[in-house]
């Protein structure tokens, strides 16, 4: 453990301070600061990690992460020590310690009766830390196993099934649609939560231990799933759950009317400087996201940093309290009332409106969105209350409601892939699907989730792919019903 006392002595979570409002709305630099203003006060907060004998923070995450190990290290100032533990079990801690929700800190002991451990700002001030040291390195393989793997996606899931598949001695190839690697990482987040250098040097890694990357090859038209399936010994599929839930209502047509991903990726391209032309923008308009989880947070960062005019964020249910409640006791993930860095940039947040019409004007745009008073019924649906209705003015709605689950019609066309009841890709405990060595990881076969569950399912299918081919193996599985038996 860290220091025996430091939670009796450090009574409060302290953070990174934020770059300031005025500046960081300038431009699309990452909100917080992270390594540099961190070092003075994260000795203190590794050292409020308690013995607690049973470190329910790793219940809380899915990666298994060793949570007391590293903050012990952190605390002890053994940096190299520290990222090793952190990378026995998380590939990419840059991404998690800047995206991820921290089930962990939910889970964390402390919490009980005092802020929880700052888990989050440790875990990516040590892998920050260890960038700067120079203490990241490519793990070669000592030895190649003849065997060929294509991993479709360049998703989080798909980037770690292919490092720890190379690690392994496969060779392994990644596709990916998009002109560039990373996938939502890349173009689904904008630069103010995870700047694509925190990409780029992770994926130089990967190519220095031999991962070869195809982006702007979209399998199922560019190649067929069948040939690919003939080429490579084993396919994994990790094309995450990309299909937007809509939102069928009158006035749906009209322009202006977008989905979120619609409007963040081209807003990501030109971020990174390849403006898109024609692309939606929020320069000097009034707009409405419907949606008010962590895409529409995005999409009122990236409105505001444009220049709109106004943006009002829609929610439909009611807002949620600010402490735990009776019901979502610790050390559950409970629902609570959070204020992303874009909801403290500005913008206004509604509860309870359920969207009732979109409102177009003679040009065929949309000029207003009719919304209503959410009523909960006695049998649990919501719906808009008569008499409450009112209009907002919107020059561009953006949908962010969600995903409904993969694209899903070439595989099935090319291969007869089995598909679940919720339109996901079938696949049994070990990962694998309807079809002999092809296997499905993170969202397109688990559903829209967290970044933690895409990376411990790509190391797990990873192992389950390796055994596969090997006929065991030595792979870490961190999920799973069946993992042990992986393990030959």
């Amino acid at each position: 453990m860290a220091d025996p006392r430091g939670f009796l002595k450090v009574r409060e979570r302290e953070l990174p301070p934020s770059r300031p409002v005025e500046v960081r709305l300038r431009d699309w630099k990452d909100t917080h600061a992270h390594r540099e203003d961190g070092q003075p006060f994260l000795k203190e907060q590794a050292g409020r990690c308690m013995d607690c004998g049973i470190p329910f923070c790793h219940q809380g995450c899915p990666l298994g992460n060793l949570i007391p190990d590293w903050n012990d290290l952190v605390w002890r100032g053994q940096w190299a020590d520290a990222v090793e533990r952190l990378h026995a079990t998380n590939n990419f801690p840059e991404f998690t310690g800047r995206v991820c929700p921290a089930p962990c800190e939910t889970s964390c002991v402390l919490g009980i009766n005092q802020p929880a451990v700052t888990i989050k700002n440790v875990e990516v001030s040590i892998i920050d830390e260890a960038f700067a040291r120079g203490l990241v390195t490519p793990q070669v393989p000592q030895r190649l196993t003849g065997s060929t793997v294509a991993v479709v996606g360049s998703g989080p899931a798909g980037l770690a099934a292919a490092q720890q598949l190379t690690r392994a001695g496969h060779t392994v190839v990644v596709y990916e649609r998009d002109d560039a690697v990373g996938g939502l990482l890349r173009y689904g987040i904008p630069d103010f939560k995870l700047e694509k250098t925190h990409i780029e040097r992770r994926l130089e890694q990967m190519e220095a231990e031999g991962t070869r990357f195809r982006p702007g090859v979209e399998i199922g038209r560019d190649i067929t799933w069948d040939a690919l399936r003939r080429r490579f010994d084993a396919v994994v599929v990790a094309t995450g759950a990309t299909v937007p839930r809509d939102l069928r209502l009158p006035g749906r047509e009209l322009a202006g009317v977008h989905f979120a991903m619609d409007f963040l990726t081209p807003a990501n391209k030109a971020a990174a400087g390849n403006p898109v032309p024609g692309a939606p923008s929020a320069a000097g308009k009034h707009v409405v996201i419907i949606g008010g989880g962590d895409t529409g947070s995005d999409c009122l960062g990236t409105s505001l940093r444009q220049g709109a005019a106004s943006v009002t964020t829609l929610a439909i249910g009611k807002q949620p309290p600010l402490e735990r409640t009776a019901n979502q006791p610790w050390p559950t993930d409970p629902i609570l009332f959070e204020v992303s860095s874009s909801h403290e940039e500005g913008g206004e947040r509604t509860f309870l409106a359920s969207t009732v019409e979109f409102v177009g004007g003679d040009d065929g745009s949309v000029t207003a969105l009719r919304v209503a008073e959410t009523e909960y019924l006695p049998d649990g649906r919501r719906a808009p209350k008569p008499g409450t209705e009112r209009e907002i003015p919107a020059d561009l709605v953006l949908i962010a409601m969600g995903f409904t689950g993969p694209e899903t019609d070439r595989i099935t066309e090319q291969t007869g892939i089995d598909l679940t009841g919720r339109g996901l890709v079938r696949r049994d405990d070990d990962y694998a699907s309807s079809v002999p060595g092809v296997y499905v990881t993170g969202d397109a076969g688990r559903g829209q989730s967290l970044i933690v569950w895409a990376i411990a399912e790509g190391r797990a299918t990873a192992a389950a792919v390796d055994a596969y081919l090997q006929g065991s193996t030595e792979l870490p599985a961190p999920v799973g019903p069946r993992t042990v038996a992986l393990r030959g």
